[in-house]
Order: C-alpha cells, then structure tokens, then sequence
C-alpha cells in the first residue's frame, strides 16, 4: 500500500471513527433548538439524557475504527445496540434520525452478509419515520407516507450495498490475481536465476567435456604418429645395429631418418589441430596407397590397396580420422599378427563410406584382449573411439589363426570448401 492509500484508509478510519458522535451531536442540536424547551417535561429529560448517555458510552466500547474491519458478533451487537438507541431518540424527536442514519455507514463492516439487508431496513425505519412526520405516525396518509419512504428508503440502500458488494468482490479478485501474479513473478525469477545457475554450470561442464575431448585426441594425434614413427626409427636402428654391411645400414639410416622427419611434421600439425601430414597434398585414396605402400617397404609385408566406387573428396576431419585408423590397424598388425599379406580396401557406397583392413596374421580372439594399460597404444578402442566421434561404426572380426579383419563403416560428409 503506498502513502496515497494509506492517507485515504486513514481518512475512512476517522469517517467512521467519529462519524456516530458527528451525527448525534447534529441531532441533539436540532431537536433542542426546534422544542419548546421550556414546555419539556422532566421525564422526557432524564429519558433524552439516558439515551445521549448510552450513546456515548456505547460509542467508547465500541472504540475507534483501525482499518477495515469484518463482520463478527460484537460488531453486530454493537449495531443492534446503537438502533435501539436511535430508534428510542427518533420516537423522541425526528430530527434523530441522523444518528440513525450511521446505519448506513458500516453495516458492510459489522453485519455478516445474509443479515447485512435487515440490518439496512432497520435503519430505514426511523429515518422513513422522521421524514414521514415523527413516530409513530398517527393518521392513515402518514402511515402510508412512511411506509412509501421506507421502502424507498431501505431499496435504494439495498441497491447501494449491493453495488458495493459486486466492487468489494472485483476488489479481492483483483488483489487475488495480484497476489498470485506476484507469487509467479517470484517462481519465474527464481527459475531464472536457477536456469542461469545451470546454464553456467552446464558452460563449465562442456568446456571440461571439451578439454577432456581434446586431451583425448591429441594422445591419440601423438600415438598413431609420433609413437608409430619412433617405434619405425627404432625398428630401423636395430636393423642397422645387425646389418652385415654399410649399403645395408645406410639404407635403413635413411628409412630412419625419412621417419623422424614425418613424425616431426606430424607433431608440428597435431600441436597447430591441423590435417595430417600425408593430407596437407593429397586425397584420401592417394594419402592411404602412400601409406600402406610405405608400411610395406618397411615391413617387408605383402600389402595391397584398392578403392571401389567413385572416389569423393571428403571433409578432411572424416579424410583424417580414416587414415589414423588405417595407420593404427597397420601398426597394429606389424606389432602382432605375423601376417604375410594385408589388404586395404576404401569403398565409396552413396551415403556412406567403409573402410576395410585385412590380414591373414594369427588372429586373436576379441573377448580375450587385456585392459589397456597406461604403457601401452590406443589399439581397437582407439579405433572405435575414432569411428565413434565422427558418428560412424568400427568392427572386429578375428580369430585364433585365421587372420584379422577390421571394418570402419562412417557417414560420407563431403568438403565443403
């Protein structure tokens, strides 16, 4: 409530307040100046000063009014009391009908709704009275005349309280739906604050899933390129170190050497988040026969490569996660399978693109390989994981003796520049 409001309630409380004793006094003052003073009798006195007593001390129990208040049996005592007295002091002189008239004023406040109507019409009586002439009235047409203005009297203040209670019903409806809007603010402000505490949380939660993934990638950059070519510079060292002549050690010197230069180009574009080495030039197909032709010759592996299909140049996050695992797979299986012969297979089928790996090594059987420990590679999970990350699929299919196939099924994405 502003202060606006507050001086209006504070003005009705004193309305009210001093109303009643406003309005006896006014009565008081007409009758004594209209009577024949000394024509009355002591009786009709020391009546008239019990009356304007009991008024007043009715009005001190009754006390001030303190905002507005609700019907209840001491209010409605309180007005049954103060129209006994107004009726008594209207029967004594009409011009009491004033203070009856403080009936009008706060029968809302102190009746309770179903007898609020008869509380009114009991308030109609003395004023009809006292308009009609005095009471009681003493000859037919001033009966008639009072009972004309009391049921005038009592509709039109029938009417009012019923105005007044259709506003007094809008008013609370009104402070309701205040009162609820102000309660779906307060939810909604707190939702928000929530979801802006979420969503923070969630920014946290994705930059730490992000920086994970990250990791997650370059050890896997590291591990299909640094890590395969120092273990080719050290299969070559070794050669070298048991060869029984020069030109056979300076070629695999060579073969070292042409190794850490690519592992070095290789860690130079993983650091920068750039395509591999052998894709900074070339397509897909021309980067994997390069790179099963160069396992070959290093392994002395019979190795084979073939494209079916029509060849597209894809998007070069889906060129470059292809070409890690074919080199994982090679490695691999220069590590374990003993194989003989290997075959490399890139098929364009539409929508998709497959890539197939086969050896006829010594096999392995799948549900028999050991956790990854922290000393060893990424292997099949690391090729999983790959396919994986680009919506794509990897299967095994391998068994003891017979060789191992691995088959990476992804989505074919075009380059887009």
């Amino acid at each position: 409530m502003d202060a606006a409001d507050r001086q209006i309630e504070r003005r009705w409380d004193q309305f009210h307040t001093w109303g009643p004793y406003g309005l006896l006094v006014v009565g008081t003052f007409l009758a004594l100046a209209t009577s024949d003073l000394p024509s009355v009798s002591a009786a009709d006195w020391s009546e008239f000063g019990a009356l304007f007593i009991a008024a007043v001390v009715l009005q001190l129990w009754h006390g001030p009014r303190r905002g507005r208040g609700t019907p209840s049996r001491r209010g409605t005592v309180y007005y049954a009391l103060r129209w006994a007295i107004a009726f008594a002091l209207t029967w004594l002189n009409p011009f009491f009908a004033f203070y009856a008239a403080s009936g009008y004023m706060d029968a809302d406040e102190l009746i309770p709704g179903k007898w609020r109507r008869l509380g009114l019409f009991a308030s109609a009586i003395p004023v009809a009275g006292a308009q009609s002439g005095g009471l009681p009235p003493n000859s037919g047409p001033q009966w008639i005349a009072f009972a004309a203005l009391l049921v005038a009297n009592s509709g039109l203040q029938t009417t009012v309280a019923h105005l007044t209670e259709q506003e007094e019903r809008r008013y609370r409806e009104r402070a309701e739906t205040i009162s609820e809007l102000e309660h779906a603010n307060t939810a909604l402000q707190q939702a928000l604050d929530e979801n802006a505490a979420l969503h923070a949380q969630l920014l946290v939660q994705a930059r730490e899933a992000g920086v994970a993934d990250e990791r997650r990638r370059l050890a896997a950059e590291i591990h299909d390129t640094i890590a395969q070519g120092l273990t080719g510079i050290i299969a070559q060292l070794q050669v070298v170190a048991n060869a029984p002549d020069l030109t056979i050690a300076r070629t695999h010197l060579e073969r070292a050497s042409a190794l850490a230069r690519h592992s070095l180009g290789e860690a130079r574009r993983s650091v920068h988040n750039l395509a591999p080495v052998a894709l900074a030039d070339d397509g897909l197909p021309e980067a994997l026969k390069k790179t099963v032709a160069e396992w070959a010759e290093r392994t002395g592996i019979r190795a084979e490569f073939t494209v079916t299909g029509t060849a597209e140049q894809l998007h070069e996050e889906l060129a470059a996660t292809l070409l890690r695992i074919v080199q994982e797979a090679l490695s691999n299986a220069a590590r374990h399978a003993r194989a003989t012969r290997l075959g490399v297979t890139l098929s364009f089928l539409g929508d998709e693109v497959i890539l197939d790996i086969r050896d006829d090594g010594r096999g392995f059987d799948p549900d028999a390989l050991p956790e990854r420990t922290r000393t060893g590679g990424f292997g099949l999970d690391g090729m999983r994981a790959r396919a994986e990350r680009i919506a794509g699929t990897l299967t095994i299919e391998a068994e003891p003796g017979h060789g191992t196939a691995v088959s990476a099924r992804v989505p074919l994405v075009r380059d887009d520049r």
